[in-house]
């Protein structure tokens, strides 16, 4: 059958027919950008870059985003905010790791980074910094840079760094305030900014780090009071304050503290008494209160720390009695109270006290006779009792004393001899008023 004979030649012309192809071409022609090759759009959090695979941006595992944008280029201001065009966001880790890193440039400015003896070197991300720590994800969770010439003022930026774990920058030039935007860092377990020139006050905004277990400012110049806020910390364990320019009253509220086990508040200028409060804190071990200008009595509640190995008091113009009470510190290693304004008899029942290794009573105003209960003191090393008004004769149990080595017995009002045992066993700092040792 010929096409003149087909149905469609006999339903429709030569002139239809022309205008249907037309049609037709011209949507072929319009489709054929779609069908077509298109130009790669950028994939999320990669970028258009291929020559750095996506494992090696980061830690197995994480998101890329935040290492790729920190190995771009040195740390600087500029870099704060990320220039590159994204596609709308899968993870939040990008962002928030890009957040670390705008904190950690505003750091690295702020402590005169360009003269560090450690520099952040140009191009490496973040994990590669010295002293930086990140977690799968890429954001920051330790940050330890001691020792390494840092100057200047510590950021508010620094409070941004939302799952840092280790804040440790001890041993430098750090000078200015403690910014309260650390009270921010919700993941924070350890903060040591000791022998840095940090002044002002402690911000009691340090009181809402819940999961802070090591607070150590030790040797700066901070002044105030010690804030009360800090016994919120439910975790916390070691609290070091030494060799600042602290003032006012010992908080009552630290009593509060049951993970306690150091408290070191020892060289400041602290007034006020001892917060009899203190004997609560059950897992107490140390507790140095020394140089400071802390009056009254101590209190008998402290003899109920029973894990407290070292217990230093001296340098402060305590007055009344030693407690008889603190005879219970079985535990107790080193008991300190030199140059107090304690008077009285020595109590006897230290000589409970079966591991001391240091007995300081010099400088204060005992009086009577040395209790020969001190001669079952196995492990004593030292006993110093120089400047007192003790009297009579020195007991002859003393020379039980198989471990000791420094016997300080000057500015006392004492008779008779040392007893021989002690002979040849005593260092040269040892100073027995000039008594002399028994023949036997």
């Amino acid at each position: 059958m010929g096409l003149r004979n087909h149905p469609i030649h006999t339903l429709v012309s030569p002139p239809v027919l022309l205008f249907m192809g037309v049609m037709v071409v011209s949507l072929l022609l319009a489709l054929l950008p779609a069908c077509g090759s298109e130009e790669p759009t950028e994939r999320p959090g990669i970028g258009r870059s291929t020559s750095t695979p996506p494992a090696a941006t980061g830690r197995s595992g994480g998101h890329p985003t935040a290492e790729k944008a920190a190995a771009t280029s040195a740390p600087t201001v500029e870099d704060e905010t990320p220039t590159r065009t994204r596609r709308a966001a899968p993870p939040l880790a990008g962002t928030s790791a890009e957040t670390d890193r705008a904190a950690l440039v505003a750091f690295y400015h702020a402590t005169g980074g360009e003269n560090w003896t450690i520099k952040w070197e140009s191009g490496a991300p973040m994990r590669q910094w010295h002293g930086v720590t990140t977690n799968e994800d890429g954001r920051v969770t330790r940050l330890h840079i001691e020792r390494n010439e840092l100057r200047g003022t510590l950021p508010p930026a620094l409070g941004n760094l939302a799952a840092l774990e280790f804040l440790a920058l001890g041993d430098n030039a750090l000078t200015g305030e403690i910014p309260p935007e650390l009270g921010h860092l919700g993941n924070l377990e350890v903060l040591g900014l000791a022998a840095n020139y940090l002044s002002g006050e402690l911000p009691p905004e340090l009181g809402n780090l819940a999961s802070l277990r090591e607070l150590n400012l030790n040797l700066n110049e901070l002044t105030g009071g010690i804030p009360p806020e800090l016994a919120k910390l439910p975790n916390l364990e070691f609290l070091v304050l030494t060799k600042n320019k602290l003032t006012g009253e010992i908080p009552a509220e630290l009593g509060g503290m049951p993970r306690l086990r150091m408290l070191r508040l020892s060289e400041n200028q602290l007034n006020g008494g001892i917060p009899p409060e203190l004997g609560r804190l059950s897992s107490l071990e140390e507790l140095l209160l020394g140089d400071n200008r802390l009056s009254g009595s101590i209190p008998p509640e402290l003899g109920s720390l029973s894990r407290l190995q070292e217990l230093v008091l001296g340098g402060n113009p305590l007055s009344g009695s030693l407690p008889p009470e603190l005879g219970g510190l079985r535990s107790l290693q080193v008991l300190d109270l030199w140059e107090t304004r304690l008077s009285g008899d020595i109590p006897p029942e230290l000589g409970n006290l079966a591991g001391l290794t240091v007995l300081s009573l010099g400088g204060s105003r005992f009086s009577g006779e040395i209790p020969p209960e001190l001669g079952s003191l196995g492990n004593l090393r030292g006993l110093l009792l120089w400047g007192n008004g003790l009297s009579g004769e020195v007991p002859p149990e003393l020379g039980n004393l198989r471990n000791l080595t420094q016997l300080e017995l000057q500015g006392n009002q004492l008779a008779g001899c040392v007893p021989a045992g002690l002979r040849g066993r005593l260092n040269e700092a040892s100073d027995l008023g000039g008594l002399p040792f028994c023949f036997n």
